[in-house]
């Protein structure tokens, strides 16, 4: 069993576990689950921004503990500040020392924020639209064709929208009508190593109609031009700002660079 699957076996765990908990029909009280929502696509689209999906990240499973000092509540507000297009919010306990708390906490900014988890449950989403996402992941490693679409429907039901995540070029049959953003991680979700050109070995292959985001390994300036050549809007780094000890002006310092470049 690789660590994509230990992950997912896990999740059954807890979702059932919440569901006992906190009935859907509770989450949807909440104030954030009427709140309108803000559009990644726009945001992704506008120019003027860096395309930047800015992530809150403790530890992975691959390297560990990245950050156990920052506070998510300032870090979101610093990415906001310096110009993120999108607040990525990892939401997972057990592997990653996420909560979705730190999901409410970063909810004061006025930007989208993506709730980074390993969605497998109707019951995720609302738990997201509740706790003040706007976009949610889903997972075509774990995840059939035809859940992606069931899941990706549900979701626009919520207003929230999807970032469908592929990995390889037999998951771009996971492309439907409902995934309007799709991304190419660069790092292998089974095996935790990357490969910086994965997004541009398929980008080519990905339906013209689709914002395309690359996602993980991006350490500098010169990688960002590369995939936008390649016709990406959007770029999800994380660990590059999260292990600096400060992460919002290590974000400030690299949106500056990439504006002077």
């Amino acid at each position: 069993m690789n660590i994509l699957d230990k992950i997912v076996e896990h999740k059954k765990g807890e979702v059932a576990q919440c569901k006992a908990i906190i009935p859907a029909e509770h989450l949807m009280q909440q104030p954030n689950f009427i709140r309108p929502a803000f559009s990644l696509k726009q945001f992704l689209l506008d120019e003027t921004k860096t395309g930047i999906i800015a992530e809150f990240k403790r530890q992975s499973p691959s390297k560990g503990v990245i950050n156990d000092k920052a506070d998510v509540t300032e870090v979101a507000k610093a990415y906001t500040a310096n110009g993120a297009s999108c607040l990525s919010v990892l939401t997972d306990s057990n592997f990653f020392g996420g909560s979705a708390n730190d999901l409410h906490k970063a909810r004061v900014n006025e930007i989208p924020i993506l709730r980074k988890d390993f969605i497998i449950d109707e019951y995720q989403l609302v738990e997201a639209r509740a706790i003040g996402a706007d976009v949610i992941l889903l997972i075509a490693a774990c995840l059939t064709p035809d859940r992606v679409q069931e899941l990706a429907f549900f979701a626009k039901r919520l207003q929230l929208e999807v970032l469908l995540e592929i990995h390889n070029e037999n998951e771009l049959q996971h492309i439907c009508d409902e995934t309007d953003i799709v991304g190419v991680n660069n790092r292998d979700l089974k095996t935790f190593t990357v490969d910086i050109n994965r997004s541009i070995e398929l980008s080519e292959k990905i339906p013209a109609d689709k914002i395309k985001v690359a996602e993980s390994g991006i350490d500098g300036i010169e990688a960002i031009k590369k995939f936008k050549d390649a016709g990406f809007k959007g770029f999800l780094i994380g660990e590059k700002f999260m292990k600096e000890p400060d992460p919002g002006i290590a974000f400030k310092q690299f949106v500056q660079q990439l504006k002077q470049g």
